[in-house]
């Protein structure tokens, strides 16, 4: 049957997240290698359609079984969601196709005792779906946790805060941008034939693309023709100024991508070094850099809290890109929801702690960026108020950016309801004097 491979990778990634811990997109990658780019694409939907709504799922699931949620089998629950998600959320699966594969599923994972509550379930969520109540609490709708959806709240208001959490649920098409090293623009659309491509609304040389299934596959990925980079990440070199000549130094640079673009918009000429803490990182690096055919990228291992004395006052641009609590890219990673939140309490230390060190490289009159991947306030403009408190060669410099980004007055925290991005903070700081 078309989309039954789908369905089982989906299952499979979903119980690697509930029994390994996995990351989605990791396991998604992996499991997905064997199916074609329409079912390894079907796979991602559901994968993340479950993730991203699980809690809603779980909602209307319950109304119809007798059992609580939390007594269900795990795999059968599973089986449940993924049939109930296409459902409700997916057009062109009919729902009778959704049903009979769940039920085939439960009998495939010997458990034909669950078939009968499987069919009987989503036939009556089928037969109900328009009209099936909603629930009046926003992280039971958004399926987000109560935490988090307090906290957009009192961020936002409530009534943005409702846009922002139904944003996190939708379907993210995927940013590319070109690499003018390797390809024009002719180019890289012909390498990308048989895949949805629109330009970027807004920014240039941006595409973004959708039903692509596993990029990696793609002859033009292959060929170094494009990177794999949000938005919101490709505005950092582009805020900092990158230009030829320059030498650039990247903290934490893994995965790489921040360093690619920067060495592009360098033209490849100068120097970005690239560092990060893990070594199988650098080897990321270095692999991604050759793929790109990007020749100035040096990459090293290091602890972004510890200054090389070396580099003091060398750089005219640094990118300090913290580790984070990566709420901002909550559509694309929707299982960090589910992560313990208590850890996040002792990441501004750290992030501050990188941020001093990193501001040593810096040459008078240099650039330094801090960026993360978060919209809370405490991992951002809270963190750089503390370094500027400390110290005071540095200041904020009003940068104007693509789109609706627009004129700012050094930082902008962009949102994905607002900004077509990822959850993403920029600020730029410039070294007045030594």
């Amino acid at each position: 049957m078309a989309g039954s491979d789908a369905r089982e990778t989906a299952l499979s990634v979903l119980t690697s997240c509930r029994k390994a811990e996995a990351w989605a997109d990791g396991a998604l990658k992996t499991a997905s290698r064997p199916l074609s780019r329409k079912d390894a694409a079907l796979a991602a939907r559901l994968t993340y359609g479950v993730l991203q709504n699980r809690a809603l799922l779980d909602f209307h699931i319950s109304r119809y079984c007798k059992k609580k949620i939390r007594d269900l089998e795990p795999v059968i629950l599973d089986i449940m969601r993924i049939g109930a998600y296409q459902i409700l959320f997916l057009d062109r699966v009919p729902d009778s196709a959704a049903v009979n594969r769940a039920v085939e599923m439960a009998k495939v994972h010997r458990r034909p005792q669950a078939a009968g509550m499987v069919n009987a379930i989503l036939r009556q969520l089928s037969r109900e779906k328009e009209q099936l109540p909603q629930p009046e609490e926003l992280s039971v709708r958004y399926s987000h946790p109560k935490w988090l959806t307090d906290r957009y709240v009192e961020l936002l208001g409530r009534e943005e805060a409702e846009k922002a959490l139904a944003e996190d649920n939708r379907p993210v098409p995927t940013v590319l941008q070109r690499n003018p090293l390797r390809a024009s623009e002719k180019e890289l659309l012909a390498g990308l034939d048989g895949a949805e491509v629109t330009p970027h609304p807004w920014l240039r040389g941006c595409y973004e693309l959708t039903g692509a299934g596993n990029l990696e596959q793609l002859e033009s990925f292959q060929k170094g023709e494009f990177l794999v980079q949000d938005a919101a990440a490709a505005l950092v070199p582009r805020v900092a100024g990158c230009a030829p000549g320059q030498r650039v130094i990247d903290v934490c640079a893994a995965p790489g991508g921040k360093s690619f673009a920067a060495a592009m918009a360098m033209e490849d000429r100068g120097e970005v070094l690239s560092f990060d803490i893990h070594l199988h990182k650098i080897r990321l690096i270095e692999e991604g850099a050759d793929r790109l055919g990007i020749t100035c990228v040096r990459a090293a291992v290091r602890d972004a809290r510890m200054p090389d004395p070396e580099l003091q006052g060398t750089a005219d641009v640094v990118l300090c890109d913290v580790p984070c609590s990566g709420l901002g890219i909550i559509r694309k990673k929707p299982d960090i929801r589910y992560k313990d939140p208590a850890p996040l309490a002792g990441l501004p230390p750290v992030q501050l702690a990188i941020l001093e060190s990193a501001a040593g490289y810096v040459k008078k009159g240099g650039v330094l960026v801090y960026s993360t991947c978060t919209i809370l306030p405490e991992e951002n403009r809270q963190v750089v108020d503390q370094f500027l408190q400390k110290d005071g060669r540095f200041a904020l410099e009003p940068f104007t950016a693509e789109g609706p980004v627009g004129e700012t007055e050094g930082d902008v925290t962009l949102w994905p309801h607002r900004h077509q991005t990822d959850g993403f903070y920029i600020c730029k700081l410039r070294k007045n004097h030594d």
